[in-house]
């Protein structure tokens, strides 16, 4: 339900603005599936003997945790409970999908970047749903922008995976 606020972002604009919880269940649901990146990442790197990976995969580990950071903030700016702080099951289980899949391959580089680009294609898709939402315009300036990263990764790891697989 959308409503009508008089009141003034911190931002300075008049906003439309959906319902509080809504907004702060899209978020959460980005918090969450950010989480899974920064663990899958992670676990990633851990698993890659290439220092290209390694440092590529570090590097995008930290950037969800600043994007984790980020919503997060904007969770609680909103004021309506604590924002998400764990990552999802489904994503537990993706990381020990890459797990057994570098195991059973003797950390065959190509097989996580495929994993890591399965990842990647669930966090576009997520991210992708919260822009087809009704979000404040300050909340969606952010939620864009990270797409836009987040999106740039995903191509960087499957254009990676596709040079390696030839």
């Amino acid at each position: 339900m959308l409503i009508r606020t008089g009141a003034v972002c911190p931002r300075g604009a008049n906003v439309w603005r959906m319902n509080v919880s809504d907004t702060i269940s899209t978020l959460d649901s980005l918090i969450e599936t950010l989480k899974d990146g920064q663990e899958g990442f992670r676990t990633a790197a851990e698993d890659v003997k290439d220092p290209e990976l390694k440092t590529l995969f570090n590097r995008f580990s930290l950037q969800r945790s600043q994007f984790v950071g980020e919503l997060q903030q904007e969770v609680t700016r909103l004021g309506e409970g604590e924002p998400e702080k764990t990552s999802s099951i489904a994503g537990a289980i993706h990381r020990g999908w890459i797990n057994l899949k570098s195991a059973l391959a003797g950390g065959d580089e190509n097989a996580i970047l495929s994993e890591c680009e399965r990842g990647e294609d669930s966090a576009v898709s997520e991210f992708q749903s919260a822009l087809e939402k009704e979000l404040p315009a300050d909340v969606r300036e952010i939620v864009e922008r990270q797409y836009v990263a987040v999106k740039a990764a995903h191509d960087q790891v499957r254009d990676l995976r596709d040079s390696r697989g030839k």
